[in-house]
């Protein structure tokens, strides 16, 4: 994925919803922090985007993911005219270490505003370390080969990441105890 195809992606999803924002959780909000001419192949692979709608509640999160899946998810015409897919998600796609909001990246800039030009949209990513202990707690092969492409290329600071995973919420020691193995086998910290 190209970062002109997220920032489609975010302006599409905003208008979907008819919101001004949106969080991007997935692999892709990697394209918040660099563009895919700066990041390895590992790093751009997926064609889909997850999407986090902003909103007041649960509930109002998981019907606007919904509303978002419908039109342009998996197998929509969306994806068949423009190659990639919009996942909307809600807020157990992805664990995050504490203090994750006030690090958030902004994606907004001329491909992110409305049509008519007036109003922009914003794709807020999670920075780059964040996005990577998200990866970890995840820990599928495809998230391991993210994270570690990202490292190997100095892209993150594997003990910035670390650290952070130590901040995750309670109720996923077990996943943070498998980060902790992983990437003391690949020497990334």
């Amino acid at each position: 994925m190209r970062r002109d195809q997220l920032e489609h992606a975010i302006r599409t999803t905003c208008q979907i919803i008819q919101e001004p924002e949106v969080i991007v959780v997935g692999s892709q909000a990697i394209l918040g922090t660099y563009d895919e001419s700066q990041l390895p192949a590992a790093a751009t692979m997926s064609i889909e985007v997850d999407i986090l709608p902003i909103a007041d509640s649960n509930e109002e999160t998981a019907r606007l993911a919904d509303l978002i899946e419908g039109v342009a998810g998996e197998f929509s015409p969306f994806e068949g005219l423009h190659g990639f897919s919009i996942d909307g998600v809600d807020l157990d796609t992805a664990v995050l270490p504490e203090g994750w909001r006030d690090r958030l990246v902004p994606l907004q800039n001329a491909n992110t505003a409305a049509p008519s030009g007036e109003r922009r949209f914003t794709g807020w990513c999670p920075d780059k370390e964040d996005l990577c202990v998200a990866k970890l707690i995840a820990f599928r092969e495809k998230d391991l080969n993210f994270v570690g492409s990202l490292v190997d290329d100095g892209l993150v600071d594997g003990e910035e990441v670390m650290r952070r995973v130590e901040r995750v919420a309670g109720g996923h020691k077990a996943a943070i105890e498998r980060a902790h193995s992983w990437v003391e086998s690949r020497k990334l910290a």
